[in-house]
């Protein structure tokens, strides 16, 4: 099946997952529970993970996913030439809560690379859309990031760990930013977040987050014309496209400069012990 085709089943797929979401919103027929004794999942974030293997294995029997609900085992990434990586409901606590800021996921990474990502908000009646090499789209328009070249007009969007002890060192970071650039936006979904950084809502956005959670963002921000990188290298053996550690994207020529204020945040971190 070719990249276009590919492309075109992950939207189908995405819109369908979106419509079951709504209508459990809509019927408030879920139930909650703490994944790891911290991480809030709903019995739709399974339902939602479901439909889409099911959907991908009658098209395309047989190929490899990493998925967060169903296929969570990271080593695939290090075996697999070709994988799916789904995060079926990304901003799940969103989704609880009543908020809007909740998207489907859906990329293809082959050799390494993300081939193509759809994120799709149903609450927004927004679909993002990205081929490797060809362009991003929102609802089918071509989108581009900012072009921002002051730090202190960049508006960065970010995330914190579910778990309460690793949010602490972050805070350097935080206040950092605050003390540089114009303002930080928490929206809860770090798709959603890399596609407001595709649109140029956001003009950067860093968080470390699970590869499901960005792999698809990544390529559609990337395409619009942000700047994909890391603040520390990343180790070998897993593609750079699902490491999600320590990710920054933002506009080009304020990416050098923001990671350079985040790297020196976590330095004044590590002297304080």
């Amino acid at each position: 099946m070719l990249p276009q085709q590919r492309l075109e089943l992950a939207v189908s797929i995405a819109q369908e997952a979106g419509e079951r979401i709504v209508a459990a919103r809509q019927s408030q027929s879920f139930n909650q529970q703490l994944k790891n004794g911290q991480e809030l999942v709903t019995d739709v974030d399974v339902a939602v993970d479901t439909l889409i293997s099911e959907r991908l294995d009658a098209s395309l029997p047989g190929e490899q996913r990493l998925s967060e609900e169903l296929a969570p085992d990271r080593e695939v990434m290090r075996t697999a030439e070709a994988l799916w990586v789904i995060d079926p409901i990304d901003g799940t606590v969103n989704f609880a809560h009543g908020l809007y800021h909740v998207a489907v996921s859906i990329a293809w990474v082959s050799e390494g690379k993300t081939r193509l990502g759809v994120v799709h908000a149903p609450f927004l009646g927004e679909t993002y859309t990205a081929l490797y090499g060809q362009g991003a789209w929102r609802n089918g328009k071509p989108i581009h990031a900012s072009r921002t070249t002051s730090l202190q007009r960049c508006l960065v969007g970010t995330g914190f760990p579910y778990r309460r002890d690793s949010r602490p060192p972050l805070m350097r970071r935080l206040m950092a930013v605050l003390e540089h650039c114009q303002d930080v936006r928490r929206n809860g979904s770090a798709a959603l977040d890399l596609c407001d950084v595709a649109c140029g809502r956001l003009d950067a956005y860093y968080e470390s987050v699970s590869p499901w959670d960005f792999a698809a963002g990544v390529l559609i921000a990337r395409e619009a014309g942000a700047r994909h990188g890391h603040l520390y290298p990343c180790p070998k053996g897993i593609p750079e496209d699902l490491y999600g550690e320590n990710l920054l994207v933002c506009a080009p020529e304020i990416h050098a400069e923001l990671g350079d204020l985040l790297r020196a945040a976590d330095a004044n971190e590590l002297r304080t012990y």
